[in-house]
């Protein structure tokens, strides 16, 4: 698998900035090995002039590094109502993804309305070579495994396919592991990984439609307790089925130092060769 780090780690708490510049995480991601990152609209989104897209292609060109996929659209990481309407007019997102030369990007459907405007959407970004991926996700169409599958199929395309997230699953009370990953292997096109443990109390909570309010609490991926997710398991699961994709670091942490994301990023990158088989 290749690695990639996602800026979130170093997100503000309202999504819509980082707390370090870009070119930091840049630097650290490349100098931690990782090979990719994994780009939001707090570094750049459709709300980006055409020379802010290109001083960011020129950071991550800079380092060696690729853009493992692009999230543009502050209102999709947030999951909120307007975050379907991307697909309404999918045109800038696209752009965005060619600007820094990702070949995914990251959208949302919340009712069965959205089923044909990601039809055309990825009609529109086929005709780019670009891949549109829907992560599991609480609060949304792709909550539950069965009916992510259904809903994938009404929209039966070859470049609209899924993140698979084992923690939105855990957090939706789905199993995670390789029977899931055999199911969803013909859409399987992206993988992010969080830590979390549902608790009774919180102190974090998420809204699911399935199963109500999930109190949680995220943990760090090399937690010991056996809590949290079985990333053995995890990737014994990505193992079986061979899948080579981009495995990104996604856990928001609120980073706000330099300092900190460098130990953060080294400490993510020892923990996912161990996991190596």
């Amino acid at each position: 698998m290749q690695y990639s780090l996602s800026v979130r780690i170093a997100e503000a708490a309202c999504k819509t900035k980082l707390n370090i510049p870009f070119s930091e995480i840049a630097k650290i991601a490349a100098e931690c090995g990782y090979s990719a990152l994994c780009m939001r609209a707090s570094v750049a989104g459709v709300q980006s002039s055409q020379t802010e897209l290109e001083q960011i292609r020129s950071i991550v060109d800079q380092f060696g590094l690729v853009v493992s996929m692009v999230t543009p659209d502050f209102n999709v990481p947030q999951n909120n109502d307007q975050a379907p309407e991307a697909l309404q007019n999918i045109e800038p997102s696209l752009h965005v993804a060619e600007v820094l030369g990702a070949r995914m990007v990251r959208v949302c459907l919340k009712t069965e309305a959205d089923i044909t405007h990601a039809q055309r959407a990825a009609d529109e970004a086929a005709e780019r070579e670009i891949q549109l991926v829907h992560q599991f996700h609480p609060a949304c169409l792709f909550e539950e495994v069965e009916q992510s599958i259904a809903v994938l199929k009404k929209i039966n395309r070859p470049n609209f396919g899924l993140i698979y997230e084992p923690a939105s699953l855990l957090m939706c009370g789905q199993e995670y592991a390789e029977s899931t990953l055999r199911k969803i292997l013909p859409w399987l096109m992206n993988v992010y990984v969080q830590n979390l443990v549902i608790t009774t109390e919180g102190p974090d909570h998420l809204e699911t439609w399935c199963l109500g309010d999930r109190p949680f609490q995220l943990l760090p991926y090399w937690d010991e307790s056996g809590q949290g997710i079985n990333f053995e398991q995890v990737s014994s699961g990505l193992e079986a089925v061979g899948y080579q994709g981009f495995l990104t670091v996604h856990q928001a942490e609120g980073i706000v130092t330099a300092d900190d994301a460098r130990a953060y990023a080294v400490r993510c990158k020892e923990w996912v060769d161990s996991l190596a088989p």
